[in-house]
């Protein structure tokens, strides 16, 4: 009687092994990220949720139709950076209202610079996710 010869099989390959290396990987950083020192300690954070917005102080005030406003006072790009010159700070805000189109946004910026405005920032509203 002749014995028959046994059926090679392939290894499969050790999954369990992957399983545990993630596993121990999780806990790695779950337990790295509980160490760490809370940076504020017993600081209680400021809330800015109930503060109600304000213009900043001699912003440049861009309508939608394209006029300027400075002060509550209709002016033109020189005498806007005139008047904001004569301030201590260097710092032209514009405050560009929501439906001014983003190229008129861009051109009124550019007169401002090459007004002689060294630094301008557009000033612009916050959005809260709640």
């Amino acid at each position: 009687m002749a014995l028959r010869q046994p059926i090679s099989r392939q290894r499969q390959e050790p999954t369990i092994a992957l399983i545990n290396i993630v596993f121990l990987m999780l806990v790695f950083f779950l337990v790295a990220g509980t160490i760490t020192a809370n940076q504020a300690g017993d600081v209680n954070l400021v809330t800015v949720a109930d503060l109600a917005g304000q213009q900043p102080a001699d912003a440049v005030v861009i309508y939608a139709d394209g006029s300027i406003y400075l002060r509550g006072e209709p002016v033109d790009v020189q005498s806007a950076v005139l008047a904001m010159s004569s301030d201590t700070s260097d710092v032209v805000r514009l405050m560009p209202d929501r439906d001014l189109p983003a190229q008129e946004l861009v051109r009124i910026a550019g007169e401002f610079a090459n007004s002689g405005a060294k630094n301008i920032v557009v000033v612009t509203e916050r959005g809260t996710s709640q």
